[in-house]
């Protein structure tokens, strides 16, 4: 993977967004600030079966788009591909994510998922998590379509994003459920349906091969367990206790999740790019 012209950030960094009050923080990173390592909507099972979907081996060149602090980076680096590049925005991030980095094929990047400057069809899996759901209709489009552009002929893309259920859920419940979180979390969030994820990808030239579905219960008791661990899930609870206005921001977090809980999952997809797409040229949604 060559061609690289996005600034590559080395060493460990700081939580992204430190710097700002508890209230003003975009609720994942403020629960990253409180010691909470895994931030999936289904949680690490569901990140594990879209690994599997994704089928990582030694041969691979694997990109990952918005590692975040990079747990999954770690699950995948577990599989020993031949490369990989994570692609984070935000360089603090960035940088957490180079100190699980070992070796010359493994590095970070900052640059958008949307336009990575990576060279075309230079990867055979690639995948996101949580991230498209609080993008806006172009945008996940136009990250879904950079995803089809690096991979090749036969290259895999898996995301694992929050999910709206049922698929038949009326619009007004689904823009109630939407303004609900994005006032909570402080980042716009735009979840779709099971069916409204499969298009998405199949728009942009994906073959659907595998949909799994979880629970969303990101703050609750037995999912903290299995996604930290007892000693992290202690840590991240007596970090929520000490931390008043954290706390607040935490507990207003699992009400909405709550409130919604009936309408709410984590949705994992795996898409195959067709061996014709190449032949046919141009890309799809370009």
């Amino acid at each position: 993977m060559n061609n690289i012209k996005s600034k590559v950030v080395e060493g460990a960094g700081k939580i992204p967004g430190e710097r700002l009050r508890a209230g003003r923080m975009p609720g994942h990173w403020l629960l990253a600030r409180l010691g909470k390592r895994v931030l999936r909507p289904g949680g690490i099972e569901l990140t594990r079966e879209m690994l599997n979907g994704l089928g990582i081996g030694p041969s691979d060149q694997v990109v990952e788009f918005a590692p975040g602090l990079g747990s999954t980076a770690r699950l995948a680096l577990e599989r020993d591909p031949h490369s990989y590049v994570g692609v984070e925005r935000d360089e603090a991030a960035a940088g957490v994510v180079w100190s699980y980095l070992r070796g010359p094929r493994q590095r970070c990047v900052v640059g958008s998922a949307e336009a990575t400057e990576l060279e075309c069809g230079s990867a055979s899996v690639v995948y996101g998590e949580a991230m498209l759901t609080m993008q806006r209709e172009e945008q996940k489009r136009r990250i879904v379509g950079e995803a089809h552009r690096l991979l090749a002929p036969g290259g895999r893309y898996g995301i694992h994003e929050l999910c709206l259920v049922p698929d038949n859920l009326e619009e007004d419940t689904k823009e109630e459920i939407r303004a609900a979180l994005s006032t909570t979390i402080r980042v716009g969030a735009r979840p779709l349906t099971l069916s409204e994820w499969r298009v998405l990808l199949e728009s942009e030239g994906f073959e659907v091969v595998q949909t799994s579905t979880a629970p969303m219960r990101l703050l609750e008791p037995g999912r903290l367990l299995k996604d930290e661990g007892l000693r992290g899930t202690a840590r991240f609870l007596w970090n929520v206790l000490r931390a008043g206005e954290a706390r607040s921001r935490v507990l207003a977090m699992r009400k909405v999740f709550r409130r919604y809980r009936p309408h709410l999952a984590g949705v994992a997809l795996v898409g195959v790019k067709p061996a014709w797409g190449a032949a046919e040229g141009g890309e799809p949604g370009g």
